[in-house]
């Protein structure tokens, strides 16, 4: 693998992925964005070289980040495209923007699309590569070793980014409207919001490692804690009642019917 990586664009996400990726060994990064001024307050932040000159990170790096806004990547590549070989790799951050695409104004450049998520900026980020036609297996392995650094990665078929986008893109969204709802209900029970909020939280990443080191089915992990004629039971039959399955089946499906209209 290259040890030179370039990113273009350098928002919260591209910076979550740098800082991460700059915990290995021997790897270089340069990157661009829009202005002079936010270039140089990107190159304070992570002490690499930040320019105002997409090109320059195109010449540079073998491997290139498009982590721009998706209306600006056509732009974008057209900027870059001279600069641009089959001996190069694209990874695309922006949401929305196929392979098929950034694949019409290159050419036959290998091409990865990735959706990760906003958990990166604490190291908990979930990733997922899809590849473009003229990627291939060694490609999405590289990317996959990359993005390790800063959380978990899985590899779908492109088609299935949409549902990924619902599911873990979107996903932080719906946890923090779950965590306020559950804070919210231990306040109207008489319990102040701040421990409510700890309680519902910390249970959650509790529950997630759980769930992430099972060895047994997760409908038995339900079971060790809802016991027959307990409390726990009470809230799960409470919430099969109110159809949480088709509640949360609704919202994922919506979600990725949206993330399609939008790409």
């Amino acid at each position: 693998m290259s040890n030179k990586l370039g990113f273009i664009g350098c928002g919260k996400m591209a910076k979550a992925i740098i800082k991460g990726i700059l915990s290995k060994d021997d790897i270089i990064i340069k990157a661009s964005t829009s202005s002079d001024l936010s270039a140089q307050k990107a190159q304070n932040e992570l002490n690499i070289e930040v320019f105002s000159d997409n090109k320059k990170v195109a010449e540079f790096a073998d491997i290139i980040f498009i982590a721009t806004k998706p209306n600006q990547v056509e732009t974008v590549l057209n900027d870059i495209k001279e600069y641009v070989n089959s001996e190069k790799l694209i990874i695309s951050v922006a949401a929305g923007v196929s392979t098929k695409k950034i694949e019409s104004v290159i050419g036959k450049i290998p091409v990865i699309r990735v959706m990760p998520n906003t958990p990166a900026l604490v190291g908990e980020c979930m990733s997922a590569t899809a590849k473009g036609l003229y990627a291939q297996n060694e490609h999405e392995k590289i990317v996959t070793e990359l993005l390790s650094s800063i959380g978990k990665v899985i590899s779908v078929l492109e088609e299935q980014i949409d549902i990924v986008t619902a599911i873990s893109g979107s996903g932080p969204a719906f946890f923090y409207q779950i965590f306020e709802d559950m804070a919210q209900a231990g306040v109207k029970l008489g319990l102040d919001y701040d421990k409510s909020l700890l309680l519902a939280v910390q249970t959650a990443i509790g529950s997630a490692k759980m769930t992430l080191n099972r060895k047994i089915p997760l409908n038995d992990l339900i079971q060790s804690v809802a016991t027959k004629g307990g409390c726990t039971e009470v809230g799960i039959t409470e919430m099969k009642n109110l159809d949480s399955s088709n509640l949360f089946s609704q919202v994922i499906s919506k979600t990725a019917k949206k993330a399609h209209e939008l790409g």
